[in-house]
């Protein structure tokens, strides 16, 4: 679900539309491809940008730079105001947005305190332990205290004399700063930037050191500490305040305030795209169009229900397998993040491989949808298999579930398994988790208090809201994913990038409110498709009832479904004809990695389900570029023979379909 790149598109007053074209490009990056923008400064290029494996849309000729100064969507038409009255104008326009803020954040609804904080257990249970220590460790709890104290006056010591000398110097043997946050050269140079950065990672170090120390009743909560602190020492960097933060700085004096006015117009903007929430904007909102500029791979909607539409696109090639295969989307985004632009695009690969391919393009629920179950998505894709034999009078094909589409499919093998139907001759799994043992990095969203907010939150809206998804996701990389575009976008007054990926991460989807339930408490937290049996039909249902062939792809460094987690689930299915490839990269990246980029390798081969994924990877053999083609000589084993190509029905209309274009 991180090369080249293409330049970047120059700015633009804040949120106008950018005359930009799907520019993706596959590039490494250090965090899991989650789509991220890290860190931030007075100069922002290419280089600052997450690596993400995609790029952003071709930018236009003659434009300027991405730091000039510019006027805002206000004063587009308006001749340039005298520099004299230019405070005068902002402070205009600054009453205006500051109303219209005021308006936006009064639409923000009352949510459950569940999905706002942690819960109050968390709160006591550190208490405790703290109360503990100061009875039982005094000493080491002083040690700390001492520690702390002692660092923070000999900072300030040093600033006195220095002060008292009138010449203000930076510290000698300063250690070469590693984090990007603080790469501008006045954190080192500047005794004041330099004085606040100090104290800033002498508080982080003491705050960790405190949580870490602290004997918590259970691993769950000890996880839930060291996650929410580290959470408030990134929120209270000061690179996230204006005072504190010399690029955003800089740039006022430069703009002569112009920054600050497009920063507050980029922040209204966020709030009242969603809804009061403040979450800012990744990528230019209207820099793309699916089905003219990304998502273009031609197709047709061959069948509609109130759950999907299902695309069957046109071959390629004048011959095809005699199996079709039917790829399974998660319902949490969009479909076309296989189908970014044609030269990355895994939809037409395996179009042009010679397959029938079908999508599935799922609706975007709304509150009609609040009793929507997990079964109902697995009957969804019995129904899908059916049309797909109907349309093609071929009994069997072969399946594709991505993310919680893999996980949703293993539910719906394990259901055929117990009915004794073996239409699916084969399945794969892409970053697919089915065996929940070990929460990760989700560990603090998934403890009761967080899934009884939830529980409380659909209840009252009938839909787990897109931006509450989006938010969860984007606090497990808070300063890649909130605080830097945060600063960039509010303190440095810069448009968002015309990303494709970033487009489509920020292009996400509502879920039912039950489906969501069913899949926290009966998958995440009760892990029954390993243990009891998830019960669906009048059946129990387990990872070893899947005993057809079986291909699962992991990516290394993804932290969304963790690829040991991932391997784990594989190794329990009944199955003896598996195959597991680690592909490099992570969620996103490691997936759409076409072999002509020649960029991610992939471990393949191991044989060893028996001894755990660390064994299992060191019978693989790393293979250069991209998993595309070793999938593809397994699958081509379990499609049949080359029969004439099928064309698409007539159909409902041309792909992507209409389903795709709905907003959450």
């Amino acid at each position: 679900m991180t090369s080249s790149k293409a330049s970047k598109p120059a700015a633009k007053p804040a949120r106008q539309p950018a005359e930009a074209k799907s520019g993706q490009d596959d590039t490494r990056r250090s965090d899991n491809q989650t789509p991220t923008q890290a860190g931030q400064g007075a100069e922002t290029t290419t280089r600052d940008r997450p690596d993400t494996g995609f790029s952003a849309a071709p930018q236009p000729p003659n434009q300027p730079p991405a730091t000039a100064p510019q006027q805002s969507a206000d004063t587009d038409d308006r001749p340039a105001a005298p520099a004299g009255s230019q405070l005068a104008e902002n402070m205009e326009r600054i009453e205006a947005l500051t109303q219209r803020l005021a308006a936006a954040l009064s639409q923000r609804p009352m949510r459950d305190p569940g999905v706002e904080r942690p819960g109050t257990d968390l709160v006591v249970n550190a208490g405790l332990a703290m109360a503990r220590m100061w009875s039982e460790q005094p000493a080491r709890l002083l040690e700390q205290q001492v520690k702390y104290w002692g660092q923070t006056l000999s900072l300030y010591a040093d600033l006195q004399g220095q002060f008292a000398r009138g010449q203000l110097t930076v510290p000698e043997g300063d250690e070469v700063e590693t984090d990007k946050r603080f790469r501008n050269p006045l954190w080192q140079s500047h005794p004041y930037f330099n004085a606040v950065k100090t104290q800033y990672q002498i508080n982080a170090r003491a705050m960790r050191e405190a949580a870490e120390n602290l004997e918590m009743p259970s691993e769950t909560d000890r996880h839930r500490l060291n996650w929410l602190t580290n959470q408030i020492i990134d929120m209270f960097a000061p690179t996230n305040f204006l005072p504190t933060n010399p690029d955003a700085i800089q740039r006022a004096l430069e703009t002569e305030g112009e920054s600050l006015v497009r920063g507050l117009e980029n922040l209204v903007s966020d709030i009242e795209a969603h809804g009061g929430e403040m979450i800012v904007s990744l990528a230019d909102r209207d820099a793309f169009s699916v089905g003219e500029n990304i998502g273009t791979a031609p197709g047709k909607v061959v069948r509609r229900e109130k759950m999907y539409e299902l695309i069957q696109f046109s071959p390629s090639t004048e011959q095809v397998h005699a199996l079709p295969l039917v790829l399974f989307p998660p319902w949490i985004n969009k479909y076309y993040v296989l189908d970014l632009k044609p030269e990355n695009s895994l939809i037409r690969w395996i179009v042009d491989q010679g397959y029938t391919l079908f999508v599935v393009s799922w609706k975007n629920p709304d509150p009609s949808f609040a009793d929507i179950g997990l079964e109902d998505y697995v009957h969804a894709y019995l129904a899908v298999m059916d049309a797909i034999e109907e349309i093609t009078a071929q009994p069997r094909l072969n399946a594709v579930g991505y993310c919680i589409g893999g996980t949703t499919l293993s539910l719906a093998l394990a259901l055929m398994a117990e009915r004794g139907d073996d239409r699916v001759a084969s399945a794969t799994f892409f970053t697919t988790l089915t065996d929940f043992a070990e929460q990760g990095e989700f560990t603090p969203f998934l403890q009761d208090d967080f899934v009884d907010g939830i529980a409380a939150e659909v209840a009252r809206a009938g839909i787990l809201a897109s931006h509450l998804m989006t938010r969860t996701m984007s606090f497990l990389r808070a300063n890649d994913l909130v605080w830097g575009p945060a600063i960039r976008s509010y303190l440095m007054g810069e448009s968002p990038p015309a990303f494709d990926l970033l487009y489509w991460n920020g292009d996400g989807t509502n879920l039912p409110g039950r489906m969501a339930l069913d899949y926290l408490r009966g998958l995440c937290q009760q892990n029954l498709l390993v243990g009891d049996g998830y019960p669906m039909d009048g059946h129990a249902l387990h990872l070893r009832d899947i005993t057809l062939p079986v291909c699962a792809i992991g990516c290394e460094t993804d932290h969304i479904a963790p690829w040991k987690h991932s391997w784990k689930g594989v190794a329990q299915m009944g199955t003896k004809d598996k195959r597991f490839i680690l592909s490099e990269s992570g969620h996103i990246a490691g997936i759409v990695n076409p072999p002509s980029k020649k960029k991610y390798g992939h471990y393949t081969g191991g044989a060893d389900f028996d001894h755990g994924p660390e064994a299992w990877r060191e019978s693989a053999s790393l293979t250069p570029g991209s998993w595309w083609p070793t999938w593809q000589e397994w699958l081509s084993k379990h499609s049949g023979q080359m029969v004439p190509a099928r064309e698409p029905e007539d159909g409902l209309g041309p792909a992507p379909g209409t389903y795709v274009h709905e907003r959450a």
